[in-house]
């Protein structure tokens, strides 16, 4: 018999035990593992089998002062004397609450994107399972790189001005009137308010009346309140630049209308430019007026060459761009460039847009839908005419073949829903005042407005059929690293739901897999259909059935009177 005396580490001990045996050892490693699995397991699962072992502890517990084998005698009793009808009507039941619970929870997820009962277990029966212990730490926990590093690695979700926004009283409103429908969204519209307030007040207002009453306009919800405000900021001075921008934006209901009212806001807004640039050195509040009157003349300027380009008068509308981009080189982040790219494609003049992507594609600046896919665009135009897939496959593709393929992997990358809008495999809707870069509403921004484009040269879209969905074997997946840009974010879904209006089904990526209780009831649901079908069909087999069940599950308690029913 092996003892295993003087060889261990605690011989030294004066206990004279040896140490464990291996048997002990990989059972502790075992627990050990099963301990870390648990701790590491979701708050519901670990809930589960705590309310678990807290009943198999108190039927161990309290089954003999409580007598609960008598009373599950009683229980198995009365189940013995149940008829088919009464199983009958318990399974279809069940077939028809889980059925309304499955109805429900599809629901909640195709129109929230989450699980309705697993939300309501978060939210409320989590702090009571312990939810807080997995909390994330303190930021103190970690080093400043190590903070930095994760900011940089996770995009914040920041929503832009569309730069092709429509114009409200022109194109929105007649499309409410039309179809009865609202395309803006209340969250849309009112971060609109908000820039409206950036762009065109400032600190000096008090001191000008006019501009007093247009900064109350522009914090009114009612549009008509707006309106009526606008034509009292004339009356006080009939050169108030921001009352024309009003009126053109939503009292003018076709674009001539809405050109009359911004070359009257032209006149005024260069008038009141000059003096400010002749006295912005004066005082800090002379500067914040500079300032506003730069923002009001380059808007106005801008929309002014949208009206044109929507009118036809396309060339007219690309000099003014880019008079207003030499003119203002500072103000690139309001993304002129994607006004002109797109009014250069519809002229076809391809070796201008070449030019303006050459200047604004760069890994320093950053990137859009439009910038992406019009590069992309270039590169398929130079092959797609000539493209056949089966031809490809046989011979291989060419380098210029090779680029434009790159050029549409790396633009779905970036945004991914693009390319279903391009495909009209999804139905558009009118793109809203506000995007958010990679999400479904950039893509429906930039579709809208290039969709005519793609068509335009023969066989791109027929390319980008064939190999847009080649990007996703690049994509690292789960999403935690990015193959030429930042991980995906995943926040779009929320935000794209606040910008795009409810009748519209926003694209989700990537596809969020079922939650498990949908399974669940689904499941249950036609477990109990086919309980249902078998007890109406066969009524005394299903009635052995259920009595075997219960001898299974009950098989101590009052044997005698299983046997006997």
């Amino acid at each position: 018999m092996a003892d295993g005396s003087g060889t261990g580490s605690g011989s030294g001990t004066g206990s004279g035990r040896g140490p464990p045996c291996p048997g002990a050892a990989a059972a502790l490693r075992r627990w050990e593992q099963l301990r870390r699995r648990a701790a590491a397991a979701a708050p519901w699962a670990r809930g589960l089998l705590a309310v678990a072992a807290g009943l198999g502890l108190c039927y161990a517990v309290l089954r003999v002062p409580l007598r609960l084998r008598d009373g599950l005698a009683a229980v198995t009793v009365f189940l013995s004397t149940l008829t088919p009808k009464f199983y009958f009507a318990l399974t279809v039941t069940s077939s028809f609450i889980s059925g309304l619970i499955f109805v429900f929870e599809w629901w909640h997820f195709r129109k929230y994107g989450t699980s309705f009962i697993e939300q309501v277990s978060v939210s409320h029966l989590r702090p009571l399972i312990g939810g807080v212990e997995n909390s994330p730490p303190a930021p103190a926990a970690f080093s400043v790189g190590e903070n930095e590093t994760n900011r940089q690695n996770m995009p914040e979700c920041k929503v832009w001005r569309n730069p092709l926004n429509l114009f409200r009283g022109a194109e929105y409103s007649r499309y409410t009137w039309v179809t009865g429908k609202e395309p803006l969204t209340y969250y849309d519209m009112n971060l609109s308010a908000q820039d409206h307030q950036n762009f065109f007040t400032c600190d000096t207002d008090a001191l000008r009346p006019s501009d007093t009453v247009m900064q109350k306009a522009w914090r009114e919800r009612n549009p008509q309140a707006r309106i009526k405000a606008a034509y009292q900021a004339l009356e006080l001075n009939n050169d108030c630049a921001t009352a024309y921008v009003l009126l053109a934006e939503e009292e003018a209901t076709t674009i001539v209308d809405a050109e009359k009212y911004f070359k009257q806001a032209l006149k005024a807004g260069e008038m009141i430019y000059r003096k400010s640039q002749n006295c912005h050195s004066q005082s800090p509040q002379h500067e914040a007026q500079l300032r506003r009157d730069t923002n009001v003349l380059v808007y106005v300027k801008r929309r002014l060459a949208m009206c044109a380009r929507k009118l036809g008068r396309i060339r007219e509308a690309v000099k003014m761009m880019r008079d207003l981009m030499k003119e203002f080189p500072l103000l690139s982040m309001l993304n002129i460039h994607e006004n002109l790219l797109e009014a250069l494609l519809e002229l076809q003049a391809y070796a201008d847009v070449q030019a303006v992507l050459a200047k604004y594609d760069d890994i320093s600046l950053p990137k859009s839908a439009a910038i992406c896919y019009t590069a992309a665009l270039l590169k398929a135009r130079a092959v797609s005419e000539r493209f056949s897939p089966e031809t490809a496959s046989k011979r291989g593709l060419s380098t210029a073949e090779i680029n434009a393929v790159e050029a549409i992997h790396r633009a779905v990358e970036f945004n991914p829903h693009v390319p279903k809008y391009l495909l009209e495999m999804k139905s558009l809707v009118l793109p809203p005042e506000h995007i958010l870069k990679r999400g479904d509403s950039e893509a429906v921004a930039y579709a809208f407005f290039h969709l005519q484009h793609w068509k335009r040269i023969e066989g791109a879209l027929n390319l980008l059929h064939c190999t847009w969905e080649g990007t996703f074997r690049m994509i690292p997946y789960p999403l935690e690293k990015g193959h030429l840009f930042y991980p995906y974010p995943s926040c779009t879904e929320t935000a794209d739901r606040e910008l795009l209006p409810t009748f519209h089904e926003v694209s989700v990526y990537p596809q969020k897999e079922l939650p498990f209780f949908i399974h669940f009831t689904a499941g249950l649901c036609s477990f109990s259909a086919m309980l249902a079908l078998l007890t109406h069909q066969f009524p005394e087999l299903m009635v052995i059935f259920a009595k075997a069940v219960l001898r299974v599950l009950w098989p101590v308690s009052a044997p005698s009177v299983l046997a006997s029913g």
